[in-house]
């Protein structure tokens, strides 16, 4: 599964070659930043953090048929959940953002191997099963990526 690789090692890899204040191409944060951002949306999946839903019920439809799609997040994609300046480092280096960033994507997996079924709601898209949280979180990652200069040699095409 190529999301699945990407989330596990793909994306981790890439975050090794960034230095922790690089800009990005777009947006306020750097890539440690983004790296404890990225490890904050995982833990959402494994409901170590909520937030009430932020997208009207009848809307929810039409988000998660984005998450299906190919189409991909758009530079600065605002998130009502973050401040306008981006958070101090949580971690004092980035190799420490980026081991937390691998443990909560490795509990991401175990969490949903030992709760098959399971549906975990996300602020913005509404209550996910396994795969959609794995469309999810690769599209949001490879965004990220991207936003540091990574060029995939693949696409993604929906599940």
């Amino acid at each position: 599964m190529e999301k699945v690789d990407f989330l596990r090692t793909g994306f981790i890899g890439f975050c090794k070659t960034l230095s922790d204040d690089q800009k990005g191409k777009w947006g306020k944060m750097n890539a440690q930043q983004m790296v404890e951002h990225f490890s904050a949306s995982v833990r959402i999946a494994t409901k170590k953090e909520t937030f009430p839903l932020q997208t009207p019920l009848e809307k929810i439809p039409a988000v998660q048929h984005f998450i299906n799609s190919d189409k991909e997040f758009r530079e600065n994609t605002p998130n009502n959940l973050l401040s306008d300046t981006p958070s101090e480092w949580k971690h004092p280096s980035m190799e420490a953002a980026i081991d937390e960033l691998s443990m909560e994507i490795n509990e991401f997996f175990t969490y949903f191997e030992t709760k098959p079924g399971q549906i975990v709601q996300n602020p913005f898209f509404g209550d996910l099963d396994f795969s959609m949280w794995v469309q999810l979180l690769s599209k949001h990652a490879l965004h990220h990526a991207k936003q540091f200069g990574y060029n995939p040699e693949f696409k993604f095409s929906h599940a």
